[in-house]
């Protein structure tokens, strides 16, 4: 139950007798009263100073007390509101009731009533405030919860990329290095380090959907007819759907899986994006991702040298890839040497003494 002569009170009635009435009454129990005449001057006081408790007149001039507590419970609803009125507008005061206030008081005064109506009110109050601040702390908890799940899932996933990768000769670290590239180019174009995180998440996921496209056509020595390719371009898709419910904080990173096919002339998979349409996020991605397929040996094709794939990418500016993304990319790797790409069919390891090891992308799923 809360103590007396810890709370204050702010009294409000246009009359100064009844006021003084009630001030004495509220201070010979210990409360700190201080007085309003009106509703305006009340709202004014309250600006400057909250107090838990204020009583109020129902009938006074310029802003009655029916239009003074809503607007308490509007702007400061852990204020409680006790309402005074005659003991013939009793109906007026259970409509004040069903609009927030605690509880009313009638006219002439009892002490014994005031007090037990005050001190009703305010544990009202406390349980109230108990009740919501339980609230908020169990939906902050649900949410954190969530989060975390999300993230264990996240992590889970990473895993599975890294492990079918090493499973297949071919993209062995494919997904690490296209999310090294991203950051490097990201690092570039000035990018914050929370967009280059969500970039390097949604690269190290981008081809996840390969989980649902056939190791046949994925490893056919040959060249691939129109009807395999477009089942191989199913995977942006597939990727989507499988990282959407886990991914709706980090809408750029799976913008990424989804997009990193996408050509800036619109003839890109799976959506026919064109320039603006594709986000930032995914032009970069887009350009690491397609150096290091150009970079590594596949079964139908040999790796292109460094050169080459630099050369296709400058062809591919303004066409299929964002120019300020491949010259973000050569302007981060000037000393081509240092570029973790395979080298036909022996890939020089990212952990090797002359290649620093790139960075693992963080997890981060809060907007």
């Amino acid at each position: 139950m809360p103590q007396p002569n810890a709370v204050k009170c702010l009294v409000v009635d246009d009359e100064p007798r009844l006021r003084r009435v009630l001030v004495r009454l509220l201070e010979g129990e210990g409360f700190t009263c201080a007085e309003a005449g009106s509703g305006t001057e009340a709202l004014e006081m309250l600006q400057h100073e909250l107090v838990p408790l204020v009583i109020s007149d129902l009938r006074m001039p310029q802003m009655d007390g029916v239009t003074l507590l809503r607007q308490i419970i509007a702007r400061w609803p852990t204020t409680a509101v006790i309402v005074v009125t005659a003991v013939a507008e009793v109906e007026s005061a259970v409509a004040c009731l069903q609009l927030g206030a605690l509880d009313y008081v009638a006219k002439p005064f009892h002490l014994d009533e005031v007090r037990a109506r005050v001190m009703q009110a305010l544990e009202k109050r406390s349980l109230k405030m108990e009740v919501e601040d339980y609230r908020q702390n169990l939906e902050r908890r649900v949410q954190e919860q969530a989060r975390r799940i999300e993230e264990l899932s996240l992590e889970r996933l990473q895993a599975l990329v890294h492990f079918l990768e090493e499973k297949d000769p071919y993209t062995s670290g494919h997904s690490v290095r296209v999310a090294a590239y991203s950051a490097r180019i990201g690092g570039q174009l000035g990018l914050e380090q929370s967009v280059m995180e969500t970039i390097a998440l949604g690269a190290e996921l981008h081809d996840i959907g390969k989980i649902g496209v056939s190791d046949v056509v994925l490893r056919k020595a040959g060249k691939l007819t129109e009807a395999e390719y477009r089942h191989i371009m199913e995977h942006p898709s597939i990727g989507a759907r499988i990282l959407a419910p886990l991914m709706r904080d980090v809408p750029a990173a799976l913008a990424i899986v989804r997009s990193h096919h996408e050509r800036l002339d619109g003839k890109g998979f799976p959506d026919g994006l064109k320039g603006d349409q594709i986000p930032l996020e995914v032009r970069i991605a887009a350009v690491a991702d397609s150096f290091d397929a150009m970079t590594s040996l596949r079964p139908y094709r040999p790796a292109l040298s460094v050169e080459k794939a630099l050369q296709e990418l400058e062809e591919g500016k303004g066409k299929q890839f964002h120019p300020p993304a491949v010259d973000a990319f050569l302007a981060a790797f000037p000393d081509l040497s240092a570029l973790p790409v395979r080298r036909c069919a022996r890939f020089i390891s990212p952990h090797s003494p002359t290649h620093a090891a790139p960075p693992r992308p963080r997890i981060r799923l809060s907007a």
